[in-house]
């Protein structure tokens, strides 16, 4: 299996055990993103428009480190602590992405680490490496 682990410093660093992305062929999977500035490993400040903008900036290094762009995504899950906020994910959603815009999922959860409202993971198919 040609499998290569994705890490930029332009995302924030995991927090546990796990990779940023591994690519596997020319399939892109990201870890879930929460809103977390990369060079604080802090919450960004703001409402929670601001903190899906910080999640599909950091979920954008990824891709792009891995030669990729938001561009190439094909599925998305996204976790919302409230679901009366997935208004601003659909908002906040067609600023980063556009038709044919990705599959995907939302699922209410009841917490999500380090406070975050919302976090993203999410899969992109890539040109061959």
């Amino acid at each position: 299996m040609n499998r290569r682990i994705i890490d930029t410093d332009r995302a924030p660093q995991a927090i546990g055990t796990y990779s940023q992305a591994v690519r596997v062929s020319e399939t892109l999977y990201l870890s879930g993103q929460i809103p977390l500035v990369p060079e604080t490993m802090a919450l960004v400040q703001g409402d929670v428009q601001a903190q899906i903008r910080r999640v599909f900036d950091n979920l954008e290094a990824v891709a792009v480190a891995a030669g990729g762009s938001l561009a190439d995504l094909v599925k998305l899950t996204v976790f919302l602590t409230d679901l009366a906020d997935f208004p601003s994910v659909n908002q906040v959603m067609a600023e980063y992405c556009s038709e044919p815009y990705p599959a995907r999922a939302v699922v209410g959860v009841s917490a999500l680490p380090k406070g975050a409202v919302v976090e993203i993971d999410a899969v992109m198919v890539l040109p061959e490496a």
